[in-house]
């Protein structure tokens, strides 16, 4: 059986992304806030690229890859891993990278552009969609399923406000990596 060096090649570097994200949530740090605390990661920055990188598709297979193992058991998330993820408040973050994954492929693929504002707007794109699914999951579990009453405002604050520069500042870093490495990776195609 002849395995296409496409979609072999599309195989390796979904799991060395897959990989990176893993890694990328053990360089962290903790902010302890209440009632849950946010940790911030290098993980984000993985996800954008492998957007960038990837493509839509693949991108998001990727984080999809990740989630599967962590959920599994595997403690490959900030604070472990395991099902009952799910129930807590931040899990949203972790579900939004798959959209973030996504919006950003999708979003540099359509302005197809190399150029790093390109890539930066495309970047920013994958944070607000992140936000939106971290945020809005966030609100939902606490207030409904766990039974401990958050505010949109403190949502907003613990969850918005106290992460979204150094996520800013990884949307650079992601957009000046990818500007780089892309080029190599088509040449290398």
């Amino acid at each position: 059986m002849r395995v296409k060096t496409r979609s072999m090649e599309e195989t390796v570097l979904c799991g060395m992304f897959t990989a990176l994200i893993a890694a990328g949530a053990f360089i962290k740090i903790s902010i302890p806030v209440q009632p849950f605390p946010m940790h911030f990661t290098m993980q984000f920055f993985f996800v954008l690229l492998s957007g960038f990188l990837l493509g839509k598709r693949m991108g998001a297979l990727s984080v999809l890859c990740y989630l599967a193992i962590g959920l599994s058991g595997v403690p490959v998330f900030a604070a472990g891993g395991g099902m009952a993820y799910l129930i807590r408040p931040t899990f949203g973050f972790l579900l939004g990278f798959v959209f973030a994954a996504f919006v950003t492929g999708l979003v540099s693929e359509r302005m197809r552009g190399g150029s790093f504002a390109a890539l930066l707007t495309a970047a920013f794109c994958g944070l607000l969609a992140m936000y939106a699914s971290g945020m809005i999951y966030f609100y939902v579990i606490s207030n409904f399923v766990i039974r401990m009453p958050v505010t949109w405002g403190i949502v907003f604050v613990n969850c918005f406000l106290l992460t979204v520069g150094g996520d800013l500042l990884l949307c650079v870093l992601a957009a000046l990596a990818a500007a780089r490495i892309a080029p190599v990776l088509r040449q290398i195609r």
